[in-house]
């Protein structure tokens, strides 16, 4: 990634902001500054915290979600939102690496998690723009098409109903795709925000800008916070995307980090169709739509790389609106946003126990970028666990499970990764002086000799930060399409001043 830039002329919004956050006013909830004592803490407020949230304050517990930021500012606010078991070509590879039974499991969860959505949405009226919706996977290449045809083999093999079309309503030249029907999409801050009100009315407890640094462990665990509050509770969920406390699961060694870009655009009545779309040709593309003001708004996503590495950030929104534009014969883009996925070695979430050794505190993590399914099932497998009910999925997605392929192939690739990344950064020096940069340019400087990275806002404020990441030791680099400074080994990002976006990093990037 180059780390030198300045944004050029674009039709973009010059800030990224996602539609979901944007059309809908989500309520705002107090800072905690008095320790509290709960039935169970949970430190996250995505569909994953909320979710579990719900469920155990609907059976009477005393529940409290701790969000860092605000709620719904997370990945679950810079979804793309499809409601759908379609995950990708994924389900050969699950055969091929975990057997039939687990394969199916996980078809299973998925189903399940829709399942509960719809049901949930029908019996209490929830208005967040729940729509029925066919899921297509498609191919324009012939190594594509192969995929296609394997998954689709695969499909028969689990009992998946599924089948394979020469053509869908996109203007591309497809050469095979294979369709999930009665899938779904909404809004998921519209559907959610009622699971807050529901909270909220069964005594729940919720704060904002309440940072999780770590957990005193013991017989009934207590989460310490950066504002120096502590919640005592009987249960901890980390549901934080990246879990904030590892309890010895070395999850930052079992997962890694991918950005992928969304568009959100105004394009011609008639000419964005029904269903969501999904190529399986790299790189990845992704179509769904949702209606406003009467009309569809086309969301295009894709440009998957891991974070903190491949090309100017800025060049993969480019990317989708040139996809756009050759599938609409107008691409107005209203919105652009990004989100940031965990990806497990198995390709798997890890939901449940954090490790052995600490039967009372959970971890929800590892999406893969099928957050809206995953997370509502981590909401289902966690509050079951902690009512001590049975859950058929709970070894599936055990976090402490290693499967030998392709886990130890997968965690050896990794590493060496994050070693390279490592080394690469530290040897990455320049002659530029913070002086030398331009308004709302970003570039990496030498200051008494070392390495640092120098912002200057449009107002022409600079800020001069150490590039070393505070998690392991990594060098950062800038993100021009978010602006931000992010981490290619682990996926830490933070602000031009320096300051947390994401974790695993706990602290700030060091001022210079």
């Amino acid at each position: 990634m180059t780390d030198e830039f300045t944004l050029v002329d674009s039709s973009m919004p010059e800030q990224p902001e996602p539609y979901w956050r944007d059309s809908f006013d989500i309520e705002r909830f107090p800072t905690l500054n008095e320790d509290i004592d709960v039935d169970v803490a949970i430190v996250g407020g995505g569909i994953s915290g909320i979710t579990t949230a719900y469920r155990l304050s609907e059976e009477g517990v005393k529940v409290a979600i701790l969000e860092a930021d605000v709620l719904l500012n997370g990945t679950t606010g810079h979804t793309t939102a499809k409601v759908t078991a379609q995950h990708g070509a994924i389900y050969y590879e699950f055969l091929a690496h975990l057997g039939l039974e687990k394969a199916k499991l996980y078809y299973d969860a998925a189903t399940d998690a829709l399942n509960y959505i719809r049901t949930l949405v029908q019996d209490e009226g929830i208005d967040c723009d729940f729509s029925n919706e066919d899921a297509y996977l498609y191919s324009t290449t012939n190594v594509g098409s192969n995929k296609i045809q394997k998954e689709h083999d695969a499909y028969k093999q689990l009992g998946i109903e599924g089948e394979l079309v020469q053509e869908i309503p996109l203007k591309l030249p497809v050469k095979s795709a294979l369709v999930m029907k009665n899938q779904a999409q909404f809004h998921p801050l519209k559907y959610l925000a009622h699971l807050v009100n529901k909270i909220k009315e069964n005594g729940g407890l919720i704060f904002e800008g309440t940072v999780a640094e770590d957990i005193k462990e013991g017989e009934r665990p207590t989460v310490l916070t950066k504002q120096g509050a502590k919640v005592t509770a009987n249960s901890v969920v980390v549901a934080s995307h990246f879990p904030f406390y590892d309890g010895g699961g070395l999850y930052f060694s079992r997962m890694y980090v991918e950005r992928s870009y969304i568009l959100a655009a105004k394009v011609p009545n008639g000419e964005c169709p029904d269903g969501m779309y999904l190529s399986v040709d790299s790189p990845s593309r992704s179509l769904r739509y949702t209606m406003r003001d009467g009309e569809k708004l086309a969301i295009i996503g894709g440009e998957e790389h891991k974070t903190g590495q491949g090309i100017n950030t800025k060049y993969h929104y480019d990317a989708l609106e040139q996809y756009g534009m050759e599938l609409f014969t107008d691409f107005s883009i209203d919105y652009r946003w990004s989100a940031q996925d965990m990806v497990t070695l198995d390709k798997v979430p890890y939901i449940g126990r954090i490790s052995r050794a600490h039967p009372n505190i959970f971890v929800a993590s590892g999406y893969r970028k099928w957050g809206m399914t995953n997370g509502t099932m981590a909401g289902i497998l966690i509050s079951d666990l902690i009512l001590n009910r049975e859950n058929r999925f709970e070894s599936l997605y055990r976090p402490s499970r290693f499967i030998a392929d392709p886990s130890v192939k997968q965690f050896i690739s990794h590493n060496a990764d994050v070693a390279k990344e490592l080394l690469k950064g530290k040897f990455d020096k320049s002659s530029k002086h913070p002086d030398d940069v331009q308004k709302d340019e970003a570039a990496i400087v030498t200051v008494n000799g070392k390495r640092a990275g120098a912002y200057r806002d449009p107002e022409g404020q600079l800020y001069v930060v150490d590039t070393t990441c505070t998690h392991m030791g990594c060098e950062v680099h800038w993100n021009e399409g978010e602006r931000s400074w992010d981490c290619p080994c682990h996926g830490s990002r933070y602000s031009p001043s320096g300051d947390v976006l994401e974790g695993p990093a706990k602290k700030p990037l060091k001022k210079v």
